[in-house]
C-alpha cells in the first residue's frame, strides 16, 4: 500500500507541475520577452541614433547603463509592494509605466534627454524580474524551481533571437511618415507592454489557494507542499522583518555574484550589435547575426538547469557557466573576423544564460515571505548594477582606445570573481540551507 501511495502522490505531483508549467510559464516568458526587448533595444537604436543625436561611445555606454541606477533605487520597495498587494495588479502597473517610457524614447534629442528617459525606464521596470522570480516561488516547489526559472529566463535569449531581426528590420523604416527608423523601433516595441498589462489583470492568479483552474486534489497537494517548505525557511511577515534580508551575508554575497553575470549579459545585449556591425553588415543582417548566439543560449540554459535540478547541485553549475562566459569574452577581445566574433558571442551567451537559473534557485532556499521578497529584490538590484558597469566600461574604453579589448577584459574579470565567490560560499557553508534534505535540495 505504501508503494501505491507513493506512486499516486508521484503521479499527482507530475500532473500538477505540468499544469502549472503550461498555465504560468509561457505567459510570464512573453512578459519578460517584451521587458528585455525594451530594456536592450537601444543596442540596435545606436546603429543610427547615436549619429542622429550626437552621442559619443562613452555617452551611449553611460546612458545605456544608467537604466540600472533607477532600477537599483526602486527595486526592493517595488518587490515588497508586490508581496503585499499581489502580483497581478503590481506587474500590470509596472508594464504600463515601462511601456509608456519606452515609447517616449522616440522623443530623445540629445545626451540629457537620453539619460533622463533611460533612468526613468529603470524606475518604471523596477520590480518586474524579481517579482516574477518571487511569484514562481509561490507556485513551484524548490526541487522544480531551477528548471522553471530557466524556462522563464529563456525569454532573454529568445528576446535576442527573435527581437534582433525585428529591431534590425524596423531600423530600415527610416523616413516613413517623417520618423527615423530608431523612433519607429521604440514606438512599435514599447506598445505591447501596455497592451499586455490588461491581459495580466485577467490571466494571472496571485496565489495557489485562488487557483480555480486546478483540481481540488492538485490544489491541496500544492498548498501542502508549499506549506511544508515554508516551515523549513525563515519567513518574515512584514516589511520590517523583510528588510533584515538586506543584512544577510548570503544575500549580499549572491548580489556580488549576480553583479558579474549582469555585467556580462548587458555588455553583450547592448554592445553586440555594434561589435557585429563594425564588419559592414546592414541593420537587418546585424539583427540576423545577433540572433544566432541566443539560439544556442536557449538550448544550453534549459539543459544545464535541468541537470542542476536533477543532481540538486547549484554551486558548480554557476561556477562553470561563469568561467565559460569569461573565456568567451577573452576570445571576443582577440576576434578579428565576423565569424570569430560570432563564435565568441555564442560562448558568452551560453555561459551567462546558463549561470542564472541555478543562481536564482538559491535565495528562496533560505528565505521566505517578505524576507524572500526583499532578498530577491536586493540580489537583483545590487547585482544589476553590473548592467551599468559593463556597458559603461566598454563605451569608455572604446572612446579612449578605439578598441573593445580592455572593456571585455574587465567584464571577464568580474565573471571570474563571481566564480571564486561562489566557491568561497560553498566552502564556508553559507550557500547551504539548514533544511536542504527536507525540500529536496542538497546544494544551493
Amino acid at each position: 500500500m505504501a508503494t501505491n501511495g507513493l506512486t499516486t502522490t508521484g503521479e499527482l505531483e507530475k500532473r500538477t507541475i505540468a499544469k502549472l508549467r503550461w498555465r504560468i510559464i509561457p505567459f510570464v516568458m512573453l512578459l519578460y520577452f517584451i521587458a528585455y526587448l525594451d530594456r536592450v533595444n537601444i543596442g540596435f537604436a545606436a546603429l543610427t541614433m547615436n549619429a542622429d543625436i550626437g552621442l559619443s561611445s562613452a555617452a551611449f555606454g553611460f546612458g545605456a547603463g544608467i537604466f540600472f541606477v533607477g532600477y537599483f533605487i526602486f527595486e526592493v520597495p517595488s518587490n515588497l509592494i508586490l508581496h503585499k498587494v499581489g502580483a497581478r495588479r503590481w506587474i500590470a502597473r509596472i508594464m504600463v509605466t515601462w511601456g509608456v517610457v519606452s515609447m517616449a524614447m522616440a522623443l530623445v534629442q540629445g545626451e540629457t534627454s537620453f539619460y533622463i528617459l533611460r533612468f526613468l525606464l529603470g524606475v518604471a521596470e523596477a520590480g518586474f524580474f524579481p517579482g516574477i522570480i518571487l511569484y514562481l516561488s509561490y507556485w513551484f516547489p524548490a526541487r522544480h524551481r531551477a528548471s522553471m526559472t530557466a524556462l522563464f529566463m529563456a525569454a532573454v535569449p529568445l528576446s535576442v533571437a527573435l527581437g534582433s531581426p525585428i529591431s534590425g528590420a524596423l531600423l530600415e523604416l527610416d523616413g516613413l511618415l517623417g520618423l527615423k527608423g530608431w523612433q519607429w523601433m521604440f514606438l512599435l516595441e514599447g506598445a505591447p507592454a501596455i497592451i499586455l498589462a490588461w491581459f495580466v489583470l485577467k490571466y494571472l492568479t496571485d496565489r495557489p489557494d485562488r487557483a480555480d483552474w486546478l483540481n481540488d486534489d492538485e490544489r491541496e497537494w500544492l498548498l501542502a507542499e508549499m506549506a511544508e517548505e515554508a516551515r523549513n525557511t525563515k519567513p518574515a511577515h512584514d516589511w520590517r522583518e523583510g528588510l533584515t534580508a538586506l543584512k544577510n551575508p548570503r544575500v549580499l554575497a549572491l548580489s556580488l555574484v549576480y553583479f558579474g553575470t549582469s555585467a556580462g549579459l548587458y555588455t553583450l545585449s547592448i554592445w553586440s550589435p555594434q561589435m557585429i556591425a563594425q564588419f559592414g553588415t546592414t541593420p537587418l543582417m546585424t539583427g540576423l547575426f545577433n540572433a544566432v548566439p541566443a539560439i544556442f543560449a536557449v538550448i544550453a540554459m534549459i539543459l544545464w538547469s535541468m541537470h542542476s535540478d536533477k543532481t540538486g547541485e547549484r554551486n558548480w553549475h554557476v561556477v562553470i557557466a561563469c568561467l565559460v562566459a569569461a573565456g568567451g569574452l577573452i576570445l571576443a577581445a582577440y576576434a578579428s573576423s565576423l565569424m570569430a566574433v560570432l563564435l565568441a558571442l555564442v560562448i558568452v551567451n551560453v555561459g551567462v544564460s546558463s549561470a542564472k537559473p541555478p543562481l536564482w534557485s538559491m535565495p528562496t532556499m533560505f528565505l521566505g515571505g517578505a524576507a524572500a521578497a526583499a532578498g530577491i529584490a536586493t540580489i537583483n538590484s545590487i547585482g544589476n548594477l553590473g548592467g551599468f558597469f559593463g556597458p559603461y566600461i566598454i563605451g569608455w574604453v572604446l572612446e579612449v582606445t578605439s578598441s573593445y579589448k580592455g572593456g571585455l577584459f574587465a567584464v571577464a574579470a568580474l565573471l571570474v570573481l563571481s566564480s571564486i565567490l561562489v566557491l568561497v560560499l560553498a566552502r564556508t557553508g553559507l550557500s547551504k540551507t539548514k533544511n536542504a534534505s527536507s525540500n529536496g535540495e542538497h546544494h544551493a
